[in-house]
């Protein structure tokens, strides 16, 4: 999905481009339990719900701007099976059902606890994360290294043209790192 159909504020978006990539790696299925924690405006959990037609897809977010953008996306593409969860993570996925898909796309420095809290409920979850800083990064792979999970990492570097005049110049954004881990693995069709 563009990113123009999703309403915004000054809430943090995961943009199309690693968004797509994102959602790849998820490996969803048509009946997932989806959980996105740090949903910020929700589209990552509006493009889920759309996979996931026969599944669940739970927002969790912690600020308030950000719930309301949620509660707003959600309406404006009809997500029925998508429900926002106001609260900070590890505690507001408590009383969740178990997830079989994960995605981190803000934990307000609670990787850790959220990890433990996702891997109690289904050790075979498939999980995916996105982060921007190296101390993010850094946290996420001890995260892993901590509980003997070898995750891929994938870095994602997205540049969008800008005119210039009668000119088109290249702008960087920022390199998103994407790691992934987890997962029933599908039996290989012949």
């Amino acid at each position: 999905m563009r990113d123009e159909e999703f309403i915004r504020g000054a809430v943090p978006m995961t943009k199309s481009e690693v968004r797509a990539v994102s959602i790849s790696k998820l490996e969803l299925e048509e009946d997932s339990v989806v959980y996105d924690v740090g949903a910020g405006t929700g589209s990552v959990s509006v493009e889920a719900a759309g996979a996931v037609r026969k599944g669940r897809v739970f927002a969790i977010e912690k600020k308030k701007e950000a719930v309301e953008l949620l509660y707003a996306n959600k309406n404006r593409f009809s997500r029925n099976n998508m429900t926002v969860i106001e609260g900070t993570a590890p505690a507001a996925l408590k009383e969740l059902p178990a997830p079989t898909h994960v995605f981190l796309g803000g934990t307000s420095g609670s990787m850790d606890g959220i990890l433990e809290a996702v891997l109690e409920k289904n050790p075979k979850a498939r999980v995916v994360i996105n982060v921007i800083s190296l101390e993010s990064l850094a946290e996420a792979v001890s995260c892993l290294k901590k509980r003997d999970i070898e995750g891929e990492i994938v870095s994602i570097q997205v540049s969008k043209a800008r005119k210039a005049g009668a000119y088109h110049l290249m702008e960087g954004q920022n390199p998103v790192y994407v790691i992934s881990f987890g997962g029933e693995k599908k039996e290989e069709i012949s």
